[in-house]
């Protein structure tokens, strides 16, 4: 090898490495974007809103919050669904996007449970009947009667598919008539139900509380078997006698399918972390939601017993396709 050749080699090599380690330095720097299937406002958006701070720590990049609301969150979850397995896109999932669709759409554009790795679930709670306060009396009971008297007349403002099976499963257990009308999340049904543009939705806690207060909204029941922290006064629906009538909305860190352990991990650790300090743990239980933070295997094993739960209450009660 002639000294030019020599001389040509090593500038060649001296290029490749400076071209690899500055695209090593762009990888690490580039901002992780987290997508969020419902309008800014809603319970997914603040609760990772609540815990970028530990992820952004955790990974040492930027945090961007995507928010893509549609109907029942399938454009950001489908999103995310193509998005490169490379650690820097992961996306709010919730048991609607990831359980009650697998079966609530014929023809689903992502499979929640094949297309995604399960991160840690957040949280979970209960969904408030909630309803205009126009309509009368305060019992589930009392919407039934009223209900009967003018079947699908009454609008279900739907902010999600977990708020639609929910209300689905007990409209027919209770043998009344709805109407649906689609909203691209909690927030916009929120505003549906307080203005009157619409009289019933199933939403959280958290959305209704002030509203409750205010004497805006009424609340009906809650669909857990256990009663809101945050609303003590409001009743189960099972203590109203509405047997083993028991739906819960979780939300959760889902990622593409074969992202890096690596980047799955160090997102669980961040968040279950998070979520045991009084700052970002007791502000969660402020909102009226039960904290969880488990491994990436439990929540994976709670998506898939869901996706059966809410397959058989869909094909039991009838509910349609879409």
């Amino acid at each position: 090898m002639t000294a030019a050749t020599r001389a040509l080699c090593i500038v060649a090599a001296a290029l490749a490495f400076e071209s690899d380690n500055t695209l090593a330095q762009s990888a690490s720097t580039r901002p992780i974007r987290v997508l969020v299937a419902s309008a800014a406002g809603g319970p997914s958006d603040i609760q990772i809103r609540l815990l970028a701070p530990a992820l952004t720590a955790a990974f040492g990049q930027t945090i961007i919050v995507d928010n893509r609301p549609s109907n029942n969150g399938v454009v950001a979850t489908e999103i995310a669904a193509r998005s490169p397995p490379d650690g820097h896109t992961f996306t709010v999932g919730n048991s609607g996007t990831h359980a009650v669709n697998a079966t609530l759409y014929a023809k689903l554009s992502y499979d929640p449970v094949r297309d995604f790795v399960a991160v840690t679930e957040f949280s979970t709670t209960g969904m408030v009947v909630a309803a205009n306060a126009r309509l009368p009396g305060a019992s589930i009971h009392d919407l039934v009667t009223h209900a009967k008297k003018q079947p699908g007349k009454l609008n279900v403002a739907i902010p999600g598919s977990t708020g639609e099976l929910a209300g689905d499963a007990l409209w027919s257990q209770l043998q009344v008539k709805m109407t649906n009308i689609h909203y691209k999340g909690s927030a916009p049904s929120e505003l549906a139900l307080v203005s009157g543009e619409a009289d019933l939705s199933m939403l959280t806690p958290l959305a209704t509380l002030t509203h409750l207060q205010s004497g805006k909204l009424k609340a009906y029941g809650i669909t857990s078997v256990q009663r809101s922290p945050i609303l003590p006064d409001v009743p189960t629906l099972a203590e109203q006698g509405v047997q083993g009538f028991d739906i819960q909305f979780w939300n959760g860190l889902f990622a593409p399918a074969k992202t890096p352990v690596a980047s799955v991990r160090t997102a669980q650790r961040a968040i279950a972390r998070a979520l045991q300090t009084a700052e970002t743990g007791d502000r969660f239980r402020q909102l009226g939601l039960q904290v969880v933070g488990n491994t990436p295997e439990e929540f994976a094993e709670i998506v898939k017993n869901d996706v059966a739960k809410f397959r058989k209450i869909i094909i039991e009660s009838g509910i349609p396709r879409l």
